[in-house]
């Protein structure tokens, strides 16, 4: 049970940010902002979505990418947080678990995700 008053904030704040619908195994890319200094640039961050959790002004998604030295990456990102520029879904992926950290334990090409085929 919320308070009415807090899920009203929420609700205005959700209304202005466009997310686009995904889950887990999707392939993202999602374009952060980056303060350095007085400067601000956009970074790009492409990785498996592995959890999505929480719900409303606190959602947050956990992505996972291979970086340098083939060492594993995950961040969590707040979906609806003012330094995520933009999201884009670059591939489906067919997965039947809604959390993905078996991913955590498998390289190379067992760790790749198959595609979901649309009709």
């Amino acid at each position: 049970m919320r308070n009415r008053y807090i899920e009203s904030f929420e609700q205005a704040q959700l209304e202005n940010k466009e997310v686009p619908e995904f889950r887990a195994g999707d392939t993202l890319r999602i374009a952060v902002r980056i303060k350095e200094g007085n400067k601000s640039r956009v970074q790009n961050y492409e990785g498996v979505c592995i959890a999505l959790r929480g719900q409303g002004t606190g959602r947050t998604m956990m992505v996972r990418r291979i970086g340098a030295n083939s060492v594993g990456v995950e961040r969590i990102f707040p979906l609806y947080s003012e330094s995520i520029e933009s999201i884009t879904v670059l591939r489906r992926g067919r997965v039947r678990r809604a959390k993905l950290f078996y991913l955590r334990a498998l390289k190379g090409k067992k760790a790749r995700i198959k595609e979901l085929r649309r009709k």
